[in-house]
Formats: C-alpha cells, sequence, structure tokens
C-alpha cells in the first residue's frame, strides 16, 4: 500500500489554477522532495493533503483512506509545519506541546517524556519557561517542528520548514528526518532550493505552474531537463531569488 496516492488533483483560486491534475504516488519511508519556485502549487497540494485546501476535483488518499471522506483518522497519521506557523504566543513552550499532546490523547508519562526529549534536542532546554511571545523566529520553528512529531505520525509534510534555522538546527532537522525514515515515516518535503532538496531527499518531484513537470532523482531530473547541475541550480537560483542560503546548504552537506 502506497504512503500517499494523489490522483487527478485540481484546484482554482477563480481565474489561477493553482493545481491542474496532479497525480503523485510515494512510497513509504520515503523522503520526497517537492522542489518549484514560490507559487509553483506546492503549498496548495500539501495544504490538500491535510485537508485545510479542499480539491475542486481529484481524490487524495493517504494509507488507503480518502482524504475527503476520512478526514479525521487520516489528519491523526499526519504531521505538518507549515512555512509560516501560528503559535499560540501567550503560553510558554511547554503549555504549548502539552496542550498539542492533549489533543492527540497522549497520555501524561509519554507526553512528558517526548517533550523533554525533543526540547534537550533541539537546544530550547533552557527557555521552557518563557513566553512564545518572545521567541526568535527560529526558536518558533523549532517548536512548530516539535508539535508536529509529538503523536509519532506515519506521514510528515514539511512546507519549507528550514526556514529561519540556523545551520546546526537545520543540520538537526535533516539528521532526524533520515532516521524516521528509515524506521518507515514517509516525508514530503518542500523547497525552492535545489541544493537543499539535494541533500535531504531521497527522489524529488518537481512542480511549476500547478503541474509536475519532472520527478526522479537529481541526475535523472538534470537528464530530462537536458542541462548540467550548475545550469539547473543556476536556473532555480535565478527564478527563486535564493543566494543567501549557503551556510545551511552546507551543513545538511
Amino acid at each position: 500500500m502506497k504512503a500517499l496516492e494523489i490522483r487527478s488533483v485540481t484546484k482554482n483560486y477563480d481565474s489561477i489554477t493553482a493545481l491542474e491534475g496532479i497525480d503523485l504516488d510515494i512510497e513509504k519511508g520515503t523522503i520526497e522532495g517537492l522542489l518549484g519556485p514560490n507559487g509553483s502549487g506546492k503549498s496548495t497540494l500539501m495544504k490538500s493533503i491535510i485537508g485545510l485546501v479542499k480539491p475542486d476535483a481529484g481524490d487524495i488518499r493517504v494509507f488507503g483512506k480518502s482524504v475527503l471522506e476520512h478526514p479525521v483518522e487520516t489528519k491523526k497519521l499526519i504531521g505538518y509545519v507549515p512555512e509560516d506557523p501560528r503559535l499560540y504566543e501567550f503560553l510558554t513552550a511547554v503549555e504549548y506541546l502539552d496542550f498539542i499532546a492533549d489533543a492527540y490523547a497522549i497520555d501524561v508519562d509519554t507526553k512528558e517524556k517526548r517533550i523533554n526529549e525533543f526540547l534537550d534536542a533541539f537546544g530550547l532546554k533552557g527557555r521552557t519557561n518563557e513566553l512564545i511571545s518572545g521567541y526568535s523566529g527560529g526558536m518558533k520553528q523549532k517548536l512548530a517542528i516539535i508539535s508536529s512529531l509529538l503523536h509519532k505520525p506515519r506521514i510528515l509534510i514539511f512546507d519549507e520548514a528550514l526556514t529561519g534555522l540556523d545551520p546546526i538546527s537545520a543540520r538537526i532537522v535533516k539528521d532526524l528526518l533520515h532516521k524516521l525514515a528509515k524506521a518507515g515515516v514517509t516525508i514530503l518535503f518542500s523547497t525552492h532550493v535545489l541544493a537543499i532538496a539535494e541533500v535531504m531527499c531521497d527522489q524529488i518531484t518537481l512542480m511549476h505552474s500547478g503541474q509536475i513537470i519532472a520527478r526522479g532523482q537529481l541526475d535523472e531530473l538534470q537528464e530530462q531537463a537536458k542541462l548540467s547541475e550548475s545550469n539547473l541550480e543556476d536556473i532555480f537560483l535565478k527564478l527563486t531569488g535564493t543566494d543567501n542560503l549557503k551556510a545551511i546548504v552546507d551543513a545538511l552537506r
């Protein structure tokens, strides 16, 4: 059984086509990169998978269950980190994570153990009693990532999840995702930076203007594009204007 099955998914916003007949299968334990410039449809596809966006047509299945027909059951299987997470900033980190754990009905002993382990791993242990409103953008992003992991999801959806992270934290996330994938967790990782996708993902789905235009491992994409590695990377850097990520990319490598 596939972890994700996406069939003929289409989504329009008035005259704008965000997704146009998307077909995609993702196997269990795969880190699938969703690569494309801003506005290519990556976020709309991810939000459709978790049920935040209802497609105009098509079907999405999570481990065989339709997202539209079984919204609660499929949401329990998914952890999601948006590009710009909205947290309850009047809470402390521990209070927020405690709330998230309760929403997933995690028992007291288990949630305490998991919360402490993740806070320590992400370097937030000494800041747990501060209000989230006083956190930096990177710290808030770490908290969002932790909250997506507490219920041990079978599928992780990360939409530009490295935004705001320092190189060391980005490396922690990379190592964690690879460990989870080896344990059978399926990960859909969105980015618009080729170099990050190269070091994070098993294979890459390339999106542009709401369509999948290529899919495969990096060398296969280069062959399909009939471009050398440097040319392909230059194209994406030009399209997205992201030439300031060298430190993070170096740390991920």
